[in-house]
């Protein structure tokens, strides 16, 4: 039997008012737009929970129902599913403005794939032992539950999840498949499918900082040296990653050892007794990281199971009735609940106490003999973050697990590791694009190798714009492999570059606070941090337009149009076409500022920057506290806030887990009528004692640059300190959660783009190559005194294209 915290909590039962049975069907309402159609010859139809779906115990589900010539029709007040009783067949739906819509996958948008280990962009090689010469495949991808036809159908293949916690194979046939029927109400959807899923857990707070990996046989000095460096240099780590060298790898040194199955990469992959040649003292090596706010996480390769070298054979071996005399490998058996105890029990809760915070599962070859179908990686994800649920001193927190996409579902088991993509262009141009898809599927928290992992080129320009994009993904975790010359270290790179890297190092962690919203808001609504375009705005075709398809909203404020190609040689410019929507956007990092239109823009940018537009209305919270690894809630804070009309709940709390939490919900307000502006931090709504009881706050108006300024606490006129810069900038200090704060601007100066003439000078003053040819190029643009002169002039120059879209850019 399973220890009773490795046996998860479902409800699989439907209720029967929500249950419509028929000669050799049955179809189940799970909501008013999804629904469980099963078909089986014999009437045998499954109750239990599957590695898929663990709830069908929803509310009762209003509905009619009608039949005529053999079809049935069941109407719910958002659509009506129409099935042929004869084919026992779900045939359509009829959504509730009459449009009628098959019920198969056509126009499905595709979820996500198990990896990108071995690919450069969407092409994947594999390398089979009998070929000379490597497979070339384009990645497969599962189908998403959403799609732009409005339906999606998703099968259930997968195994029983056993009211023991256990897997087993269904043996009654037939088939399963679940119909999501929410039109272009993307969000909806993943709402659906982790009711009936299961929601995505909340992470913890400090897996949204910086990561810092590599696959390198680091010593105990080397390492904690580097750390140091890191801490030294200002750069916030939060989570610190040991390669798979933490262990024995040269197995020489036992002698003759069974050894038992080993995998490809061969019998030193898997282990579980620190290598002490390496790290002398691993205990006080976890300790030091522990105690500088290093959270921990350790490569694992279990498929060898455990052998007779290993620290805790004996253990395992009577545990699992083996002789230890006999020296017999204890074999990896992830159906055997015997096993999964012992395997936590004496493999990883010591571990755990000792300061290792959560486990990285790097891979897992093969399927198991004994269970059809299973695929372990699926298992060990499962278990692994129901054991992490749990200290070793047997208190309750939140699981993590790092590891690879096992299939529908493993949203459950944060967080997703994409594997070891090669160091290329077509690598990072691939990465925007499929984190974001996979949100169709629900799997909101993939994790990237920032900078690659391999192979490929060493590039300092591609380092940084795989930087820039690992900082507005879900996880910046750096990595790389052994090769020296390939480390992802700041100072290892041209100094230019190490600076710019170092910021953007420092600017992730201050995000924290606006993407902890987002995993609560992901947890809670359904809302994923990062969303394609179509998400926000389902009825604009440009959305769902290929040439825009890696931009993507970094939360409700921000929309990031990553650069994923080398820089012009003779301007330093690189491109990105953006798709701009309706409204007013301000570049994050330039300041400009776009008037969309749903309009397509050329945005050029330096190495430096990339284009981040915040939306009119707009709130940024961000941590102010400083450059430490604390994830903590910040003493201060930094609002960045934008012209217009919005707000922003900032969701805090005390980082237990949800049955246990105590949450904080902070409201900024900004609102602007003329030549007026008003903010607005209401009171802490909720455990107001998880936040601190005395906050500063910087209060930013990127938009601003001038204005008669009165401040209120608590309706009361305050003093306020005017912080210097080229915008308008306020400091409050020592703010109460219970106290509000409201910010007058009359007379606001808003922030305006150069003048196009200065834009040009500046912009062609950056042109290399001859000073004559230029000043020729540049006479006629010069000479234009209107806007349309300006725009014919640079149309008519032999300007390249991208300077011509550049010169053109802000008007």
């Amino acid at each position: 039997m399973l220890d009773s915290h490795l046996i998860a909590k479902t409800a699989p039962v439907a209720l029967k008012e929500n249950v419509i049975c028929g000669d050799g069907y049955r179809i189940t309402l799970l909501g008013s737009r999804l629904f469980r159609v099963e078909r089986n010859k014999k009437n045998i139809f499954k109750d239990s929970a599957t590695q898929m779906v663990w709830f069908r115990n929803m509310g009762v589900i209003p509905h009619t129902k009608t039949r005529e010539k053999g079809v049935l029709k069941i109407k719910t007040e958002k659509c009506t599913l129409v099935f042929d009783e004869k084919k026992r067949k779900a045939v359509s739906i009829i959504f509730a403005d009459g449009k009628e819509v098959k019920a198969n996958n056509k126009g499905n948008f595709k979820g996500t794939a198990r990896t990108l280990d071995c690919s450069t962009g969407y092409f994947q090689m594999l390398f089979p032992a009998w070929l000379k010469r490597p497979w070339v495949l384009h990645l497969e991808y599962s189908d998403g539950v959403v799609g732009n036809r409005g339906v999606a159908v998703i099968p259930d293949n997968s195994l029983l999840l056993t009211e023991e916690g256990t897997l087993a194979k269904y043996q009654g046939g037939g088939r399963d498949e679940y119909i999501f029927a929410y039109g272009s109400d993307y969000r909806s959807a993943i709402r659906g499918l982790y009711r009936i899923s299961g929601d995505t857990p909340l992470l913890p707070r400090y897996a949204l900082g910086n990561w810092w990996s590599r696959y390198k046989a680091y010593t105990q000095k080397e390492y904690t040296n580097l750390m140091q460096r890191f801490l030294d240099e200002k750069l916030p780590i939060t989570v610190a990653t040991i390669d798979m060298d933490w262990h024995w790898v040269d197995l020489s040194r036992f002698g003759k050892v069974p050894m038992g199955w080993t995998s490809f990469t061969g019998a030193g992959w898997t282990g579980y007794s620190w290598n002490t040649d390496l790290f002398p003292d691993y205990k006080g090596f976890l300790k030091w990281l522990r105690d500088n706010n290093f959270q921990i996480t350790v490569n694992l390769h279990p498929a060898s199971g455990v052998r007779c070298f290993e620290d805790m054979y004996e253990d395992m071996a009577r545990e699992m009735g083996v002789d230890p005399a006999s020296r017999q490998p204890v074999k990896f058996d992830i159906t055997d609940p015997k096993f999964i105890n012992a395997y936590f029990k004496y493999l990883h809760k010591p571990y755990e106490k000792e300061g290792v915070s959560f486990w990285w599962m790097d891979w897992q070859q093969g399927s198991d003999p004994k269970t059809w179908g299973l695929d372990p990686l699926w298992s060990l994800n499962h278990y692994h973050v129901l054991d992490n649920k749990k200290t070793a001193d047997g208190e309750a927190q939140r699981g993590m697990l790092l590891s690879r996409y096992a299939g529908v579902g493993s949203h459950r088991y944060p967080l997703g590791f994409s594997g070891d993509a090669t160091m290329h262009w077509a690598s990072l141009r691939y990465q925007p694009y499929f984190t974001v898809k996979a949100t169709d599927i629900g799997y909101t928290w993939w994790s990237h190798d920032i900078g690659g992992h391999m192979l490929g080129v060493n590039d300092f320009e591609l380092y940084l714009r795989w930087l820039q994009f690992g900082v507005f993904s879900p996880i910046n975790r750096l990595h790389s492999s052994c090769n020296e010359l390939c480390g992802k270290e700041p100072w290892k790179r041209r100094k230019d570059v190490e600076l710019c890297a170092g910021d953007l190092l420092r600017l992730r962690h201050r995000l924290i606070p606006y993407i902890y919203t987002f995993n609560c808001k992901t947890h809670y609504e359904g809302k994923a941090l990062c969303e394609p375009m179509y998400y926000p705005y389902p009825d604009r075709r440009e959305a769902y337009m290929k040439k825009v398809r890696n931009q993507y909203m970094f939360g409700s404020e921000m929309m990031v149009c990553p650069i994923v190609s080398k820089t012009h040689k003779n301007s330093g410019l690189a491109t990105v076409l953006a798709w701009l929507p309706e409204g007013r956007w301000t570049d994050f990092f330039t300041g400009f500022v776009y008037e969309g239109k749903n309009n397509f823009k050329t945005l050029a940018r330096e190495l430096y920057d990339i284009p981040v537009l915040v939306k009119e209305g707009g709130i940024i919270p961000l941590s102010a506290d400083g450059f430490s690894n604390n994830s903590d809630n910040p003493k201060d804070m930094e609002i960045a806030i934008y012209r217009g009309n919005g707000s922003f709940d900032l969701i805090e709390d005390d980082g237990k887990i949800e049955e246990l939490l105590k949450q904080a919900v902070t409201t900024f307000e900004v609102k602007e009528e003329r030549d007026k502006l008003n903010f607005v931090i209401s009171k802490v709504k909720g455990a107001s004692e998880v936040v601190p009881q005395k906050r500063s706050f910087k209060l930013s108006f990127k938009d601003v640059v001038g204005g008669k300024v009165c401040v209120r606490v608590d309706g009361e006129e305050t003093d306020y300190k005017r912080v210097s810069g080229a915008t308008l900038s306020i400091l409050l200090k020592d703010i109460a959660p219970s106290q509000q704060v409201e910010v007058e601007i009359g007379e606001v100066e808003v922030l305006k783009n150069m003048d196009f003439k200065e834009r040009a000078v500046e912009l062609c003053s950056r042109l290399q190559g001859g000073n004559n040819r230029h000043a020729f190029m540049f006479r006629k643009i010069n000479k234009a005194k209107t806007v349309a002169e300006y725009v014919k002039a640079v149309k008519k120059s032999t300007f390249p294209k991208h300077m011509k879209e550049a010169l053109v850019e802000l008007l």
